[in-house]
């Protein structure tokens, strides 16, 4: 190998190095560029979201501004004696105006007046009236001569929730099955001692 051929072989690994390191430079500038543009974005939105005072598109009917109240309400569901979760993704934050959060399932979160226990429902894509609680998969637990539907705030029986609107540390419990009365008041005690997340 002469000195020409060698002189050209380092010719062309300098230009092969000079192109990787700016091709590299190139794709670096871009992937942060594009992670500053996705920051400033979710930033915003998370500003717009936390400072919103106005009825924001999407909300339930008659409900205030967002932030016009924040309660919170302990919850529980017994479906034949099992706990039915809401910690899970498909639950979580459904809506800005109800809804669970921070992976946890037992605590409702209402940030406006005017929601009711029926729009929280309906954002979980939970079917739920006087005598039926369906699940979104199509489940459906519906009252029967044999098995029923119950619903209790603050330890009294009410025959709907729909239409109720929590107040701060209220306590909702939903039992579908045949219960006694004792295990009735047994999941009451597990839902007073539930700890709300604030």
């Amino acid at each position: 190998m002469g000195r020409k051929e060698r002189r050209e072989r380092e010719v062309k690994r300098e230009n092969y190095a000079t192109k990787h390191s700016a091709a590299k430079k190139k794709e670096t500038l871009i992937a942060i560029g594009v992670l500053a543009i996705i920051a400033v974005i979710v930033g915003y939105a998370g500003y717009l979201f936390l400072n919103m005072t106005e009825t924001a598109p999407g909300g339930p009917e008659n409900a205030g501004a967002l932030g016009s109240e924040h309660s919170h309400a302990a919850i529980l569901v017994k479906i034949f004696g099992d706990t039915f979760e809401f910690s899970g993704p498909a639950f979580q934050i459904k809506s800005s105006w109800i809804h669970f959060e921070g992976r946890d399932g037992s605590t409702i979160h209402k940030h406006a007046t005017g929601v009711d226990l029926g729009y929280l429902f309906e954002t979980l894509a939970i079917g739920l009236d006087d005598q039926c609680y369906i699940f979104p998969d199509g489940k459906q637990f519906c009252s029967n001569e044999d098995y029923e539907l119950k619903f209790f705030i603050n330890g009294e029986q009410v025959p709907d929730i729909r239409e109720y609107e929590i107040v701060e540390d209220d306590r909702v419990l939903i039992v579908y099955g045949a219960e006694t009365p004792e295990e009735i008041e047994a999941y009451l005690l597990q839902l007073d001692n539930q700890v709300l997340v604030k």
